[in-house]
């Protein structure tokens, strides 16, 4: 059991490792080049929805159905629809937050108040990709973990390391052309990733500990993945469309055929 826990927190550790290497682009370029994020938004996005089946929703549906007493199929709807609910809800609060905070600073300070609310949105929605990949390895075998199981939660460990790298761009260079220093910038941008090992521990040790929540917990995860990928990904990486139209498309067609061929291949 602690050797999921460890596993858990050396993935989420790895997937904040990838959002400092983002904020670390400060140091070396006013702007990232947009193409090139794009493309990676796309396959990250591609990744996390053919792992929210594949590595969550039907492993949940799997183990729901060993357990007595509520049908397998509601127990995966409620998980993956509170999941997503959870994300919604974490984003009213934050664009409840930012209204209070121009309400309060009024416009002049407009950008800085745009850049605090970017710091704290990419924080706390980096809480459930934490839990989600905690609760993949806390779904690992207690006893012998094999090759495949292992597999599925290191590429979802994978998918959300890939789209951590442009958010840690997007904390870091936003705040380095408001004035602050490379330093700085570096610090906030990175910082934006550290709730991931916690919340990956948490997750991880809410399955070791109370099984029976394991298959409503990967449907969560699931819920919460979707949404950020439907929500904030393919919006984001579809922002060059007209010059480029099938580009960031492509790459989320790719990125869902990897993960899915990685999953039926190796489950």
């Amino acid at each position: 059991m602690n050797n999921i826990v460890l596993l858990a927190l050396i993935a989420t550790l790895g997937t904040w490792l990838v959002t400092a290497l983002g904020a670390a682009t400060v140091v070396f370029f006013r702007s990232p080049n947009p193409t090139g994020l794009n493309l990676m938004l796309g396959f990250a996005s591609g990744v996390m929805i053919a792992a929210s089946f594949w590595s969550l929703l039907q492993p949940a549906i799997e183990r729901a159905e060993a357990i007595p007493g509520m049908p397998a199929y509601a127990v995966a709807t409620l998980g993956f629809l509170s999941g997503a609910l959870f994300m919604w809800g974490s984003d009213k609060i934050v664009t409840y937050a930012r209204g209070r905070v121009n309400h309060l600073a009024g416009q002049a300070n407009e950008k800085l108040n745009r850049i605090i609310m970017l710091v704290l949105s990419i924080t706390l929605h980096n809480i459930p990709e934490g839990l989600a990949v905690g609760v993949a390895f806390g779904a690992l075998p207690r006893t012998e973990i094999s090759m495949e199981s292992l597999m599925g939660a290191v590429s979802i460990a994978i998918g959300i390391g890939l789209q951590n790298f442009p958010e840690g761009a997007a904390v870091s260079i936003p705040l380095r052309r408001e004035g602050f220093s490379r330093k700085k910038s570096f610090f906030l941008g990175q910082a934006s990733g550290m709730v991931e090992p916690v919340a990956g521990v948490i997750g991880a040790l809410l399955v070791v500990y109370v099984e029976a929540i394991l298959p409503y917990a990967l449907s969560f995860a699931a819920g919460a993945m979707i949404l950020v990928a439907v929500h904030e990904l393919i919006p984001e990486c579809q922002q060059n469309q007209k010059a480029q139209p099938y580009f960031a498309t492509m790459g989320i067609v790719t990125g869902f055929a990897v993960m899915m061929l990685l999953d039926v291949m190796l489950g």
